[in-house]
């Protein structure tokens, strides 16, 4: 089973910034598709970004498009989503998942399920 250990989340203000981190854990990312989730308390999973393993094709929900950008540093085995301009209704638990598949440029990375490690939690308020 892939793992990762995802960090960086936190309490921030409306409009602060935030920059989530995902370590692959016991593989390595350089053959996977990798995207970012979140789940709210009493919500569904959604899809947030996906950052491909070809050429570093990205994809964003249309809620975050614009304010979330997500990267890959391969050496480091290391996926980041940068975040800016938060807002409320981005507090969630964000998880990342990896696929051999090319989830990203098909779209079906928003469809998807994957089983979820801890995340990391953001929480945006005033």
């Amino acid at each position: 089973q892939l793992q990762f250990v995802e960090s960086g989340g936190g309490s921030v203000q409306p409009g602060g910034s935030l920059r989530l981190s995902c370590a692959a854990s016991g593989f390595t990312l350089d053959d996977y598709d990798i995207a970012w989730y979140r789940q709210a308390r009493g919500k569904e999973r959604e899809g947030v970004a996906c950052i491909s393993n070809y050429n570093g094709h990205t994809a964003y929900a249309d809620s975050v498009k614009g304010r979330f950008t997500i990267s890959r540093d391969n050496a480091k085995n290391t996926v980041y989503l940068r975040m800016n301009s938060l807002q409320p209704e981005d507090t969630a638990v964000y998880y990342c998942a990896a696929d051999l598949r090319s989830i990203c440029y098909s779209g079906t990375w928003l469809y998807r399920s994957y089983s979820r490690g801890q995340g990391t939690q953001v929480t945006v308020s005033s």
